[in-house]
């Protein structure tokens, strides 16, 4: 089959052949129509993840076999994959068996993947097989941090920065069909005026010398809930955005390790600073079904043919995406 290999650390993306794969007990076997990029492929890159290996987390399509102990009835359906694997039993933090699709397993970007059925969707029948290629890991780690960690609530102010990506444009999605209302943070202009046509109520260029006043300014105060991707020098002024009692939730650190904090200013405004990664099968579902209430579609940036993954995956090199950027199969 063919398949876009990582053959070497800061190596290219390569179309090569690969063996396909054989569904096993509990598996289905699926002919994948498309597939999408998220930052965890870019990093895996640039890392020293093992080599060589098939990338990608997301992906859509349709199962062509099933395995022993799997209803023959799931061959022909249009299906999409929750990137999520052995979670573990526990809500509050993934066990030490949790992996996400896509190294060290073999993931999506490939004509064929065999999977366990349990991590195995109908596709949402709103979408395109590449909206739903584009919908699994952004908008299930969103999920997890808006509502699981998060506790989001009606009426809410919350601060998403850094949109433009996957997981941020996939929670403004999420928070404001919720009826919060959405403040955004970004270096690009263009970027925060299309959030805001989006839904966004309001943004900031953080690259702006008084961007914390700004914000205080057109939220009225602060933000009942802040969820942030970056990490890095800028994270010590989501404390001072934080109203009283407010909760910054935090995955990924695109900008490096926090800085010092203010320690008086956390117990004092007696914050709640709660880490979050990828998600349960339950928040996964759960996922999919308010997707499918409010006929939700991810945005996405671009359609690739697979031979152009290489491409793709550089306009992650400086964010240049607005959306997520999906390969087709």
């Amino acid at each position: 089959m063919k398949a876009i290999v990582l053959e070497g650390e800061g190596k290219p993306l390569r179309l090569m052949d690969m063996p396909a794969p054989e569904p096993g007990p509990g598996d289905v076997l699926i002919q994948l129509k498309a597939a999408a990029f998220n930052r965890r492929d870019w990093g895996l890159q640039h890392g020293s993840a093992r080599q060589p290996t098939i990338l990608g987390s997301d992906g859509a399509g349709v199962v062509s076999a099933v395995g022993e102990e799997v209803p023959a009835n799931w061959v022909g359906r249009e299906v999409i994959i929750n990137p999520s694997l052995n979670f573990g039993e526990s809500g509050r933090a993934q066990g030490p068996d949790f992996q996400i699709l896509g190294i060290p397993r073999h993931g999506t970007f490939a004509e064929m993947i065999a999977i366990p059925q349990e991590y195995v969707h109908p596709k949402p029948a709103h979408l395109t097989i590449e909206e739903a290629a584009a919908v699994p890991l952004a908008t299930l780690t969103g999920y997890r941090a808006l509502f699981s960690r998060g506790g989001l609530q009606a009426g809410e102010r919350v601060l998403l920065t850094g949109i433009g990506g996957g997981a941020a444009l996939a929670m403004l999605q999420l928070a404001t069909t919720a009826g919060a209302e959405v403040y955004v943070t970004s270096g690009s202009d263009e970027k925060i005026e299309r959030a805001k046509q989006m839904g966004a109520s309001g943004g900031v260029n953080y690259r702006g010398a008084d961007w914390v006043h700004e914000l205080q300014t057109l939220a009225g105060g602060g933000f009942e809930l802040i969820v942030d991707s970056a990490g890095g020098p800028g994270f010590a002024q989501l404390i001072d955005l934080a109203i009283p009692g407010g909760r910054i939730v935090m995955f990924g650190a695109t900008r490096g390790n926090l800085p010092e904090l203010t320690t008086r200013t956390i117990y004092w405004k007696q914050l709640s600073i709660l880490g979050t990664t990828m998600g349960t099968a339950e928040e996964f579902a759960a996922m999919i079904r308010f997707y499918e209430q409010h006929r939700l579609h991810p945005t996405i940036d671009e359609i690739l043919p697979l031979e152009e993954a290489e491409r793709g995956i550089r306009k992650m090199d400086h964010s240049e995406q607005f959306g997520k950027i999906v390969v087709k199969i």
